[in-house]
Protein backbone atom coordinates (compact mmCIF):
# COMPACT_ATOMS: atom_id res chain seq x y z
CA UNK A 1 0.00 0.00 0.00
CA UNK A 2 1.77 3.51 -0.57
CA UNK A 3 0.87 5.68 2.37
CA UNK A 4 1.18 9.31 2.97
CA UNK A 5 1.65 10.66 6.76
CA UNK A 6 -0.22 14.36 7.16
CA UNK A 7 0.32 15.73 10.54
CA UNK A 8 1.45 19.34 12.22
CA UNK A 9 3.89 17.29 14.69
CA UNK A 10 7.09 16.11 13.52
CA UNK A 11 7.09 14.11 16.23
CA UNK A 12 3.77 12.78 15.75
CA UNK A 13 5.24 11.67 12.11
CA UNK A 14 7.92 9.68 13.55
CA UNK A 15 6.30 8.21 15.89
CA UNK A 16 4.19 6.83 12.79
CA UNK A 17 6.63 6.11 10.78
CA UNK A 18 8.49 3.57 13.48
CA UNK A 19 5.31 1.67 14.18
CA UNK A 20 4.75 1.33 10.30
CA UNK A 21 8.39 -0.64 9.62
CA UNK A 22 6.51 -3.46 11.38
CA UNK A 23 4.48 -3.41 8.90
CA UNK A 24 6.43 -4.48 5.60
CA UNK A 25 2.96 -4.31 2.90
CA UNK A 26 2.92 -0.27 3.33
CA UNK A 27 5.01 1.66 1.86
CA UNK A 28 5.71 5.54 3.24
CA UNK A 29 5.68 8.06 0.12
CA UNK A 30 6.07 11.23 1.24
CA UNK A 31 4.73 13.14 4.66
CA UNK A 32 3.43 16.58 4.98
CA UNK A 33 2.89 18.98 7.85
CA UNK A 34 -0.21 21.06 6.40
CA UNK A 35 -2.83 20.45 4.01
CA UNK A 36 -1.19 22.03 1.38
CA UNK A 37 1.50 20.20 1.46
CA UNK A 38 -1.00 17.17 1.37
CA UNK A 39 -2.64 18.18 -1.51
CA UNK A 40 0.76 18.59 -3.50
CA UNK A 41 1.83 15.23 -2.61
CA UNK A 42 -1.53 13.92 -3.29
CA UNK A 43 -1.75 14.76 -6.74
CA UNK A 44 1.80 14.32 -7.53
CA UNK A 45 1.55 10.72 -5.79
CA UNK A 46 -1.37 9.39 -5.85
CA UNK A 47 -1.19 7.71 -2.16
CA UNK A 48 -3.95 4.40 -1.84
CA UNK A 49 -4.21 5.49 1.98
CA UNK A 50 -3.43 8.59 4.01
CA UNK A 51 -2.62 8.74 7.77
CA UNK A 52 -4.94 11.75 8.81
CA UNK A 53 -4.16 14.43 11.57
CA UNK A 54 -7.70 16.35 12.20
CA UNK A 55 -6.51 19.73 13.94
CA UNK A 56 -3.80 21.38 11.95
CA UNK A 57 -2.43 25.04 11.27
CA UNK A 58 -5.22 26.97 8.75
CA UNK A 59 -6.92 23.86 6.95
CA UNK A 60 -8.03 21.07 9.26
CA UNK A 61 -8.03 17.73 8.14
CA UNK A 62 -11.70 17.14 6.91
CA UNK A 63 -11.22 20.63 5.07
CA UNK A 64 -8.16 18.74 2.87
CA UNK A 65 -10.60 15.93 2.22
CA UNK A 66 -13.40 18.24 0.97
CA UNK A 67 -10.66 19.63 -1.46
CA UNK A 68 -10.08 16.26 -3.08
CA UNK A 69 -11.75 14.67 -6.22
CA UNK A 70 -10.41 11.19 -5.97
CA UNK A 71 -10.34 10.77 -2.17
CA UNK A 72 -7.83 8.02 -1.22
CA UNK A 73 -8.68 5.68 2.10
CA UNK A 74 -8.15 7.33 4.68
CA UNK A 75 -7.46 6.64 8.71
CA UNK A 76 -7.59 9.47 10.89
CA UNK A 77 -4.32 10.02 13.48
CA UNK A 78 -5.24 12.40 16.15
CA UNK A 79 -5.34 12.88 20.08
CA UNK A 80 -8.92 13.57 20.76
CA UNK A 81 -12.20 11.13 20.55
CA UNK A 82 -14.56 14.00 19.70
CA UNK A 83 -14.41 14.35 16.34
CA UNK A 84 -15.09 10.61 15.77
CA UNK A 85 -18.78 10.81 14.41
CA UNK A 86 -17.40 13.63 11.91
CA UNK A 87 -14.69 11.62 10.26
CA UNK A 88 -16.82 8.33 10.08
CA UNK A 89 -19.19 10.89 7.96
CA UNK A 90 -15.92 12.07 5.65
CA UNK A 91 -15.91 7.78 5.13
CA UNK A 92 -13.14 7.52 7.17
CA UNK A 93 -11.86 4.18 7.39
CA UNK A 94 -10.86 4.01 10.83
CA UNK A 95 -9.91 6.57 13.65
CA UNK A 96 -6.99 5.71 16.06
CA UNK A 97 -6.21 7.73 18.76
CA UNK A 98 -2.52 9.20 19.84
CA UNK A 99 -0.81 7.81 21.22
CA UNK A 100 -1.58 4.84 18.66
CA UNK A 101 -1.19 1.23 19.86
CA UNK A 102 0.35 -1.24 17.34
CA UNK A 103 -2.76 -3.50 17.47
CA UNK A 104 -4.76 -0.86 16.77
CA UNK A 105 -2.78 0.00 14.00
CA UNK A 106 -2.65 -3.74 12.60
CA UNK A 107 -6.35 -3.99 12.36
CA UNK A 108 -6.63 -0.84 10.52
CA UNK A 109 -3.95 -1.86 8.16
CA UNK A 110 -5.89 -5.29 7.56
CA UNK A 111 -9.01 -2.45 6.71
CA UNK A 112 -7.15 -0.79 4.21
CA UNK A 113 -5.24 -3.85 2.74
CA UNK A 114 -8.86 -5.25 1.70
CA UNK A 115 -10.69 -1.93 0.44
CA UNK A 116 -8.20 -1.20 -1.53
CA UNK A 117 -7.92 -5.06 -3.35
CA UNK A 118 -11.86 -4.84 -3.63
CA UNK A 119 -11.38 -1.09 -5.34
CA UNK A 120 -8.47 -2.75 -7.60
CA UNK A 121 -10.70 -5.61 -8.92
CA UNK A 122 -13.48 -3.85 -9.31
CA UNK A 123 -11.67 -0.61 -11.29
CA UNK A 124 -10.05 -4.19 -13.73
CA UNK A 125 -12.73 -5.64 -14.27
CA UNK A 126 -14.84 -2.42 -15.78
CA UNK A 127 -14.81 -0.95 -18.81
CA UNK A 128 -14.48 2.92 -19.13
CA UNK A 129 -17.79 3.91 -20.86
CA UNK A 130 -17.26 6.47 -23.44
CA UNK A 131 -19.43 7.94 -26.40
CA UNK A 132 -20.38 5.06 -28.00
CA UNK A 133 -21.96 3.64 -25.04
CA UNK A 134 -25.52 3.91 -24.03
CA UNK A 135 -26.92 3.75 -20.37
CA UNK A 136 -30.56 3.14 -18.59
CA UNK A 137 -31.58 5.75 -16.47
CA UNK A 138 -34.12 5.78 -14.08
CA UNK A 139 -35.90 8.89 -12.28
CA UNK A 140 -39.09 7.98 -10.43
CA UNK A 141 -41.13 6.85 -13.26
CA UNK A 142 -39.45 8.28 -15.68
CA UNK A 143 -36.83 5.86 -18.03
CA UNK A 144 -34.28 6.81 -20.74
CA UNK A 145 -31.88 5.03 -22.53
CA UNK A 146 -29.38 7.37 -23.21
CA UNK A 147 -26.06 7.59 -25.27
CA UNK A 148 -23.69 9.10 -23.45
CA UNK A 149 -22.55 11.27 -26.76
CA UNK A 150 -26.02 12.99 -26.15
CA UNK A 151 -24.58 13.69 -22.19
CA UNK A 152 -22.65 17.31 -21.71
CA UNK A 153 -22.32 17.25 -18.30
CA UNK A 154 -23.12 15.58 -14.58
CA UNK A 155 -23.93 17.61 -11.38
CA UNK A 156 -23.40 16.20 -8.07
CA UNK A 157 -27.20 16.82 -5.96
CA UNK A 158 -25.96 15.45 -2.65
CA UNK A 159 -26.22 11.81 -2.86
CA UNK A 160 -27.53 12.00 -6.00
CA UNK A 161 -26.23 12.92 -9.39
CA UNK A 162 -28.25 15.13 -11.86
CA UNK A 163 -27.56 14.23 -15.72
CA UNK A 164 -28.00 16.91 -18.12
CA UNK A 165 -28.78 15.80 -21.86
CA UNK A 166 -30.67 16.76 -24.39
CA UNK A 167 -33.71 18.71 -22.49
CA UNK A 168 -34.05 16.46 -19.44
CA UNK A 169 -31.81 16.62 -16.10
CA UNK A 170 -32.76 13.34 -13.93
CA UNK A 171 -31.39 12.43 -11.08
CA UNK A 172 -30.12 8.74 -10.55
CA UNK A 173 -28.73 7.73 -6.69
CA UNK A 174 -25.27 7.49 -7.72
CA UNK A 175 -21.97 9.46 -6.11
CA UNK A 176 -19.97 11.55 -9.01
CA UNK A 177 -16.85 9.61 -7.70
CA UNK A 178 -18.53 6.80 -8.88
CA UNK A 179 -19.96 7.84 -12.20
CA UNK A 180 -15.94 9.51 -12.72
CA UNK A 181 -14.93 5.82 -12.10
CA UNK A 182 -17.17 4.20 -14.98
CA UNK A 183 -16.45 7.20 -17.66
CA UNK A 184 -13.40 7.36 -20.20
CA UNK A 185 -11.34 10.40 -18.91
CA UNK A 186 -10.38 11.09 -22.75
CA UNK A 187 -14.37 12.42 -23.06
CA UNK A 188 -15.17 13.31 -19.53
CA UNK A 189 -13.50 15.61 -17.53
CA UNK A 190 -13.82 16.20 -13.75
CA UNK A 191 -13.54 19.97 -13.62
CA UNK A 192 -14.27 20.43 -10.03
CA UNK A 193 -15.53 18.57 -6.54
CA UNK A 194 -19.49 18.98 -8.18
CA UNK A 195 -19.18 19.03 -12.22
CA UNK A 196 -17.84 16.31 -14.96
CA UNK A 197 -18.29 17.42 -18.00
CA UNK A 198 -18.24 16.29 -21.50
CA UNK A 199 -15.54 17.41 -23.35
CA UNK A 200 -17.06 17.64 -26.47
CA UNK A 201 -19.80 19.89 -25.64
CA UNK A 202 -16.93 22.80 -24.27
CA UNK A 203 -18.15 26.44 -26.63
CA UNK A 204 -15.91 28.48 -25.21
CA UNK A 205 -13.18 28.88 -22.41
CA UNK A 206 -12.18 31.86 -20.47
CA UNK A 207 -9.55 32.95 -18.02
CA UNK A 208 -11.02 33.03 -14.26
CA UNK A 209 -10.12 34.30 -10.99
CA UNK A 210 -6.68 33.35 -9.62
CA UNK A 211 -5.80 31.44 -12.67
CA UNK A 212 -8.51 29.10 -12.86
CA UNK A 213 -11.00 28.98 -15.73
CA UNK A 214 -14.51 28.93 -16.98
CA UNK A 215 -16.27 26.91 -19.38
CA UNK A 216 -18.85 27.55 -21.32
CA UNK A 217 -20.99 24.94 -22.54
CA UNK A 218 -23.18 24.47 -25.57
CA UNK A 219 -26.43 23.71 -23.41
CA UNK A 220 -26.13 27.16 -22.00
CA UNK A 221 -24.46 25.82 -18.78
CA UNK A 222 -21.28 27.46 -17.00
CA UNK A 223 -18.43 25.92 -14.98
CA UNK A 224 -15.56 27.30 -12.93
CA UNK A 225 -13.09 24.68 -12.59
CA UNK A 226 -11.11 24.48 -9.65
CA UNK A 227 -7.87 25.97 -9.55
CA UNK A 228 -5.92 22.06 -9.50
CA UNK A 229 -8.22 20.97 -12.28
CA UNK A 230 -7.56 24.24 -14.38
CA UNK A 231 -3.62 22.89 -14.27
CA UNK A 232 -4.79 19.41 -15.14
CA UNK A 233 -6.89 21.01 -18.16
CA UNK A 234 -4.26 23.12 -19.63
CA UNK A 235 -2.07 19.83 -19.59
CA UNK A 236 -4.57 17.29 -21.38
CA UNK A 237 -5.75 19.90 -24.20
CA UNK A 238 -2.00 21.54 -24.76
CA UNK A 239 -0.25 20.59 -27.91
Amino acid sequence: MKALIVDDSQLARQELKHLLKHFSHVHIIGEAENAEQALTLIEEKQPQLLFLDIQMPDKDGFELLEELIDVPEVIFTTAFDQYAMQAFDHNALDYLQKPIKEERLSLALERASEKIRLREEKESKVKPLGLSSQVFVKDGEQCWFVSLANVRMMEIMGSYTRIFFNNQQPMIPRSLNYMESRLDPEVFFRANRQQIINLKYIDRIEPWFSGTLKLYLKGGEEVEVSRRQSIRFREIMSF
